[in-house]
């Protein structure tokens, strides 16, 4: 079975998110993929202690997006949907 370019680029966005779950479960928390947009954004939903942790905006830009752009060069953001900007 051939994967899609959509398939295969959620495929290499999961796996570079996997690097970060273990720290995020090990503060009771986690990220799940919501979608990736047309331009290349993805839209993921902070889950358990990272939705209401103070730090979770440093945790998003400098761990999870960081992460993402990294392994998936053509990512151009990561933008948590349930996080408000400080």
């Amino acid at each position: 079975m051939t994967l899609t370019h959509s398939e295969e680029l959620l495929k290499k966005v999961e796996e570079s998110l996997d690097t970060m779950r273990p720290y995020l479960n090990d503060d009771g928390g986690n990220v799940e993929v919501v979608e990736i947009t047309d331009d290349m954004i993805v839209r993921v939903r902070l889950m358990g202690a990272c939705s209401t942790c103070p730090q979770s905006f440093m945790t998003m830009k400098a761990g999870i997006e960081e992460a993402v752009r990294r392994s998936v060069p053509e990512i151009k953001g990561v933008i948590a949907i349930n996080l408000k900007p400080e």
